[in-house]
C-alpha cells in the first residue's frame, strides 16, 4: 500500500502550488500543513512509514534534519520551493525544482513545470505572494477579462490573510481545509461560483482586520524604513502578513516591519524589503533567533524582547534611503 505525503506551506502559494500538482496528477495523499510560519512540517513525515512526500513552499534549510532522514529511509521526495534552501543534498531519491529569485513563487515555478496547464491558480498564488509585477504581466498575456483578473487578485490576498495565525485556532479556515475546497475545481473562477459562502467568509474578516490594522501609525520610522506595533490580539496575527505586503504596495520605495506582541512577551515580525530594491530581508530575519525567508519578505517567529531595539537598528540601517 502507498502511503504518500504531500507536505505545504498554509498560505495562498503552498496550497495553489499543489492544487495545481494534484488536478494534473490525483493522489490519495495524507496532507501535512500549517499556519504560514510553520514551516518545519517535514518532520511530522513518518519516515518507516512514506512511500513518497511532495514538499511545497518551505524552506529546504529549515527541514533539513528530516529530509535527509525520509532520503536515507529510501523515501523518494519532490521538492519545490523558493526560499533560500542552503546546501542542497545529493542524493538519487531527491528531485527538486528550487527557484529563489524575487520575482517568483512556488506557484509560478510549479506552473512552468505544468507549462501553464493551470495558469489561474498560480496567478491566485502569485497574487497572494504579492508577486503583482509577475501575476500582472501573465495576466496581460491571458483571455481574463478585468473583473476575472481581480477576483483572482482578491482571491489570493484572501487565501494568503487567512494562512496568519499563531495557531490553525486563528485562522478562519484550516489549511487543509481550504485546500479540499479549492482543490475541486480546476478553475478558481469556477471556485469562487460554488463556494461564495467560503469567499464571503474570507473577504469579511480580511475588511474587518485591515480596518484595525489601518488605522495604526508607524512607532518607528527612518527615511526608507518605517515600522508597525500591532497588539497581541487574533485580528492582528491574522493580518500582519496582508497589513505588510499592503504598506509595501503603497510606497515602492521605502521597507516595512509589522511587529506583533506575542504572549510571552517576545514579538512576530513581517519583514518586507522594498519593491525597488527586492534583497536583503532574508538576511535581517535570519541575524536574529528563529528568523528567516526569502530576499524580499521574511519573518521573525518569536523576538525576545531584549532584541528589539537591536532589530529596529539593523533594520533601519539596512533599507535606510538617503
Amino acid at each position: 500500500m502507498m502511503n504518500r505525503f504531500d507536505v505545504f506551506n498554509g498560505d495562498a502559494d503552498g496550497i495553489c502550488a499543489l492544487i495545481q500538482l494534484r488536478l494534473e496528477t490525483p493522489s490519495d495523499t495524507q496532507l501535512i500543513t500549517g499556519v504560514k510560519r510553520d514551516i518545519s512540517l517535514l518532520k511530522q513525515v513518518p519516515a518507516n512509514e512514506a512511500s513518497e512526500v511532495t514538499a511545497l513552499d518551505i524552506s529546504m534549510a529549515k527541514n533539513l534534519p528530516a529530509l535527509n532522514n525520509l532520503l536515507e529511509s529510501g523515501v523518494p521526495v519532490t521538492y519545490v520551493d523558493h526560499h533560500d534552501p542552503g546546501t542542497i543534498p545529493e542524493h538519487p531519491q531527491l528531485t527538486h525544482h528550487i527557484h529563489t529569485a524575487s520575482n517568483t513563487c512556488t506557484s509560478l515555478i510549479v506552473d512552468k513545470l505544468l507549462k501553464g496547464k493551470y495558469r489561474e491558480w498560480a496567478l491566485v498564488g502569485a497574487y497572494g505572494d504579492n508577486m503583482l509585477a509577475t501575476a500582472n504581466a501573465l495576466i496581460s498575456k491571458s483571455s481574463l477579462s478585468d473583473n476575472e483578473a481581480q477576483q483572482l487578485e482578491k482571491l489570493g490576498v484572501y487565501a494568503n490573510y487567512n494562512g496568519y495565525g499563531a495557531s490553525e485556532e486563528d485562522l478562519h479556515f484550516y489549511p487543509a481545509d481550504l485546500y479540499r475546497h479549492m482543490v475541486q475545481f480546476s478553475s478558481p473562477l469556477a471556485f469562487l461560483n460554488e463556494c461564495q459562502s467560503v469567499f464571503e467568509k474570507l473577504e469579511s474578516g480580511y475588511v474587518e482586520d485591515n480596518s484595525k490594522a489601518s488605522a495604526i501609525n508607524a512607532f518607528s520610522e527612518k527615511t526608507g524604513s518605517r515600522a508597525f506595533m500591532l497588539p497581541d490580539e487574533a485580528w492582528a496575527r491574522r493580518v500582519s502578513g496582508v497589513f505588510s505586503n499592503a504598506l509595501t504596495n503603497q510606497d515602492a520605495d521605502t521597507a516595512n516591519a509589522v511587529i506583533t506582541e506575542r504572549h510571552d512577551g517576545s514579538y512576530l515580525v513581517s519583514i518586507r524589503a522594498p519593491l525597488t530594491n527586492r534583497t536583503g530581508a532574508n538576511e535581517l530575519a535570519s541575524s536574529f533567533p528563529t528568523g528567516g525567508g526569502r530576499q524580499a519578505a521574511a519573518g521573525i517567529n518569536a523576538l525576545p524582547a531584549d532584541q528589539l531595539d537591536a532589530f529596529l537598528a539593523a533594520f533601519h540601517q539596512r533599507y535606510h534611503r538617503s
